[in-house]
């Protein structure tokens, strides 16, 4: 791993006290790779409260390893539909 790349990784990646990683990504909101019912999700989700005591909001969306492997695939579709829309 390069020296940026770990410096990024070590900045950007965080546990839970449950031991779910997550990347902070702004403005309280949190991208968790977690497990729940045997079943591995992408949390995308807000949090409130004081730094170090936030809680999961409701504004947020759980998607399965299917529905991300699908956003992933389109990634470059996604990034010119965001190009259009500047143009």
């Amino acid at each position: 791993m390069s020296q940026l790349v770990s410096h990024w990784y070590q900045n950007q990646v965080h546990r839970t006290e449950q031991g779910s990683s997550y990347i902070d990504i702004g403005k309280k909101r949190r991208v968790t790779v977690s497990m729940f019912k045997s079943m591995p999700l992408i949390d995308i989700r807000e949090y409130y409260g004081a730094d170090g005591d936030e809680k999961p909001g409701k504004k947020g969306i759980s998607l399965s390893v299917d529905q991300w492997e699908i956003i992933k695939d389109n990634f470059d579709m996604i990034d010119q539909f965001l190009s259009d829309l500047k143009k």
